[in-house]
């Protein structure tokens, strides 16, 4: 049993890492520096990274709820 919720963490820290990745990565092919002012370098850095923090996790969280309910789903038939 509790070596269950040691490899539900392990799944969980690893997906929300590659889903945080994937996003940075994505986010780079969108042109937010025209939306900014000039020279918030830093801010617009900062931007980047919460965004791809938000959209990564939540991502990663509907990964990790549809991975659990699919775990759950045979036991309907019990």
């Amino acid at each position: 049993m509790m070596n269950d919720f040691g490899q539900i963490a392990m799944v969980s820290i690893m997906s929300h890492l590659v889903f945080i990745a994937l996003s940075w990565w994505a986010l780079q092919a969108i042109r937010l520096e025209k939306l900014l002012k000039p020279n918030h370098v830093v801010q617009a850095r900062l931007l980047y990274i919460l965004l791809a923090i938000f959209i990564g996790s939540s991502v990663s969280n509907f990964f990790l709820d549809y991975l659990q309910w699919s775990r759950q789903l045979p036991l309907i038939f019990n």
